[in-house]
């Protein structure tokens, strides 16, 4: 495996990618970023030209958009990805990329709650709306478990939903989902995970209600 350096900002979706580093047991070196104008500079844009996170600088080139990664870096290292014709690959590729449908909801109320600081930049309605949707992607992890994991066995998917259930639950409660509490807790015990999240942190709060 050649050098792995990961671009990163503290809770948000980079997160997930040092999580699943930490799962593959690779060697790897972090850079931190601010979440402010740095990356929208033009060495940031150099490594990915939307100004966001993550980057993954593997192979003498850098890598964006956390699917793809994901994707890349499970073939690249031949663990806890599912390879094509594997009986799980199409639902092990919904799970990976629906992380993205709960990260979305979750990022619109990261952005109405951290980052619009006056009180009459936010939408409340709006906020209302992003957060009952975290409720309804909750409501679809919940429905369709039926084991430990996503999966027959943990595997990326686990991690990409799992950091984007851990981002999320800061706007939603996870509530009344037992399969849902019980498959996050198992996440959260595991020690790549213990290793991605501590950290500093772009929340005040650990929960923001919607008023």
């Amino acid at each position: 495996m050649t050098d792995i350096l990961l671009h990163h900002v503290p809770d948000s979706r980079s997160q997930r990618i040092l999580w699943l580093l930490h799962e593959l047991e690779v060697p790897f070196e972090t850079r931190v970023w601010s979440f402010d104008k740095s990356l929208r500079s033009d060495a940031f844009l150099a490594l990915n030209p939307a100004g966001r996170v993550p980057a993954l600088e593997m192979d003498g080139r850098s890598f964006w958009e956390t699917g793809a990664i994901i994707e890349i870096l499970c073939e690249k290292v031949g663990r806890l990805g599912r390879a094509p014709g594997h009986a799980e690959r199409a639902d092990w590729l919904i799970w990976v990329h629906f992380s993205e449908t709960i990260s979305q909801h979750a990022a619109a109320c990261t952005q109405g709650h951290v980052v619009l600081r006056e009180d009459w930049m936010r939408s409340p309605t709006v906020l209302k709306l992003e957060a009952a949707r975290i409720g309804k992607c909750f409501d679809a992890i919940e429905g369709q478990l039926s084991g430990d994991w996503l999966l027959s066995g943990f595997s990326a998917a686990d991690v990409a939903v799992g950091q984007a259930v851990s981002m999320a639950r800061r706007f939603h409660r996870i509530g009344d989902r037992p399969r849902l509490a019980a498959w996050m807790a198992r996440c959260e015990a595991r020690t790549g995970y213990a290793a991605a999240m501590g950290g500093p942190s772009l929340y005040a709060q650990e929960f923001y209600d919607v008023e």
